[in-house]
């Protein structure tokens, strides 16, 4: 068994909390964030079993094999 090492990135919108894994485009959400990365744990899982079973997992694999990964916010201003 592979173990992938991902990101998640959690954030709250009203009452609930958004979890999501960039590196698949994977979201969740929970009403607290240890809910919200534990619902997106699962999503994921289900996701990339899926993938393998469609043989999708070739065209996911390079994005989960990474060693390096940088997270950083971005300011972008709309007129």
């Amino acid at each position: 068994m592979k173990h992938y090492h991902l990101t998640a990135v959690i954030w709250k919108e009203g009452k609930k909390y958004v979890s999501k894994c960039p590196e698949l485009g994977v979201a969740s959400y929970g009403s607290t964030p240890e809910k919200a990365r534990a619902a997106l744990e699962e999503a994921v899982e289900l996701y990339m079993a899926n993938a393998k079973k469609l043989r999708l997992f070739e065209d996911v694999e390079p994005s989960l094999s990474s060693e390096t990964r940088y997270t950083t916010p971005l300011e972008i201003a709309i007129a």
